[in-house]
């Protein structure tokens, strides 16, 4: 069987490790005669499982004593309403202030105006969201229930270099395309979630991290299952739980800690990204869609210099096994996903063609 680099946004390639071992588990889940998705939510075997995917979030993301971590249905646009449902009733005047960064962040701030007075404070789509836009902390009405960001615009191929300082306003961020590829202290936020379809597991389910103390706000109409508190009461299992995405979680979190843990992840994700901006920088060929001091690590979008040539580089880069590379709608061009289990090896595959396709049509 060949495999093929899968550059794709999301669903996203896992490491082929984790899905050896789910193959070898699925159809007798340790020992059990059953499959894992077989098995009851509330027995002890799933029990172990979840007990130990909170565990390795805690280790591998150093996540403090007074966060909660919450595994919730509906990927990480559900967030979008499940975020100003439980936090902006923290102050009386139902106020949140929002960065648009990108076209995600652009949808939450329009879910999020549902229940609230809504305030864009600082916003790059006049550029086609090809820079993090400059955040005066000024524009921060200390009336604010909270601050959203989006950590990484998969889209556009920019990321937070360095998150804001917003004082007491409690920050969340969206970090879905990037969450456990770089150190970070969570202590910085008040919330973060992240869909798990590009670095953690399959599609269909949201990592929520929540501090406690933010628990406590959810509007009176919440529905049971877009409330944190729910979750953070019932372990995530109020109800039937997407069991065998938590359990590719905690295959992949395994994977993590062997790799050598995040800060190691991180180095080789700075290499990886390194080495594709070096083959778009190095030749006239090749155009970054991203302002340089915002290229985020995870995404790499760019444009062929003459754009007649982007369906025959899509269609020979296939033919090589560079699979899922024709950009996003919005942008054109180019965008390579690199999440945490794409190999240094296929980005070199793709820089390797890259700079044989410039010569071949220099």
């Amino acid at each position: 069987m060949t495999r093929v680099y899968n550059f794709g946004a999301g669903p996203a390639m896992l490491p082929t490790a984790v899905m050896e071992k789910a193959q070898q588990e699925f159809l007798d889940y340790d020992g059990m005669g059953a499959s894992v998705i077989e098995i009851s939510h509330r027995s002890k075997e799933f029990g172990a499982i979840i007990n130990a995917s909170d565990a390795l979030l805690v280790e591998l993301a150093n996540i403090p004593e007074n966060y909660k971590i919450l595994y919730v249905h509906g990927g990480a646009q559900m967030q979008f309403s499940a975020v100003p449902m439980n936090l902006i009733n923290r102050l009386t005047h139902r106020k949140a202030a929002y960065v648009e960064s990108g076209n995600f962040a652009k949808l939450a701030h329009k879910e999020a105006a549902r229940y609230g007075d809504i305030s864009v404070v600082a916003n790059s789509e006049a550029n086609n969201y090809d820079c993090i836009p400059a955040l005066d902390m000024a524009a921060l009405d200390p009336q604010s229930s909270y601050a959203y960001i989006t950590s990484n615009n998969t889209i556009y191929g920019t990321r937070w270099q360095q998150f804001p300082d917003t004082g007491d306003i409690p920050l969340v961020a969206d970090m879905t395309s990037e969450f456990l590829s770089r150190t970070l202290d969570i202590n910085q936020f008040g919330i973060i979630f992240a869909g798990l379809q590009k670095n953690l597991g399959p599609a269909g389910l949201a990592l929520v991290l929540v501090r406690e103390d933010l628990l406590q706000y959810a509007l009176p109409e919440t529905p049971n299952l877009l409330n944190y508190k729910t979750y953070a009461d019932k372990h995530s299992l109020a109800n039937t739980n997407n069991t065998f995405a938590i359990y590719m979680m905690k295959l992949v979190l395994e994977w993590l800690k062997e790799q050598g843990g995040i800060a190691a992840v991180e180095s080789q994700n700075e290499a990886k990204a390194a080495l594709l901006y070096d083959a778009i920088d190095s030749s006239e060929f090749y155009l970054g869609t991203a302002q340089t001091a915002h290229r985020s690590t995870m995404n790499v979008t760019f444009n062929l210099a003459n754009n007649e040539l982007l369906d025959e580089f899509l269609d020979q880069a296939l033919t090589q096994g560079l699979y899922a590379l024709k950009g996003h709608r919005n942008v054109g061009g180019v965008r390579a996903s690199i999440y945490n289990a794409m190999p240094m090896a296929g980005c070199q595959a793709l820089a390797d063609f890259m700079q044989e396709f410039a010569n071949s049509h220099a």
